[in-house]
């Protein structure tokens, strides 16, 4: 399939060919929701901690006598039933991520780039590039866009002036080509390609 190329003058300057293989797949909604699940887990730090009864610190020694006191008899003051006595099954410190194969990241990938393409939400820039790093400059290129909330992915490195002068633009993101993931692409309403980012993903996908 073809599309057009414009610049950042919203101007078109030429077309590309986009390979069906990557852009033109099967539409799964069910690999989508897998992958956005598994990076979710994975950016969970799980540091949460609660302390249980071996953890709390407190005296050893039983609180009152065995007997006589007309109370239930009570060993320790760390005990989870006790004020300020450990929790039981309380959270830990582990990892939340899950294990996701790598076909299955790749096609749903290719999906999350059909998705776009098929919307006409994928939009294929010549270059990210500015001369600048001022931000109310390009702001003002970018109006001329229809982008709404944007992901922009660019080639192998970001442009530094242009990296810099998207930094306080509200919704436009911008990625490498090696950090394009199925959740970013899907949370923005445009999905934005440098013709290296084009390239690139074409060759780590198909």
């Amino acid at each position: 399939m073809k599309l057009d190329v414009i610049d950042l003058a919203n101007k078109k300057t030429g077309t590309i060919d986009l390979d069906d293989a990557v852009f033109g797949v099967e539409i799964r909604k069910d690999l989508l929701a897998r992958t956005v699940n598994w990076q979710l887990d994975k950016r969970q730090s799980g540091n949460h901690k609660a302390k249980e009864r071996a953890e709390v610190s407190g005296t050893k020694s039983k609180p009152f006598r065995q007997k006589g006191t007309g109370r239930a008899r009570q060993g320790t003051l760390r005990a989870p039933q006790m004020r300020g006595g450990g929790v039981t099954f309380g959270p830990r410190v582990r990892s939340h991520a899950t294990g996701l194969p790598k076909k299955v990241r790749s096609l749903a990938l290719k999906s999350a780039l059909s998705a776009k393409q098929a919307e006409g939400k994928l939009v294929i820039l010549d270059e990210a590039k500015a001369k600048t790093p001022k931000t109310a400059e390009l702001a003002k290129a970018l109006k001329a866009f229809d982008w709404g909330r944007a992901l922009v992915i660019d080639g192998a490195e970001l442009d530094a002036n242009f990296a810099k002068a998207t930094r306080n633009i509200v919704g436009i993101d911008v990625l490498p080509s090696v950090g394009a993931n199925v959740y970013d692409i899907l949370r923005r309403d445009t999905l934005v390609l440098t013709k290296d980012a084009v390239a690139q993903l074409t060759e780590r996908l198909k």
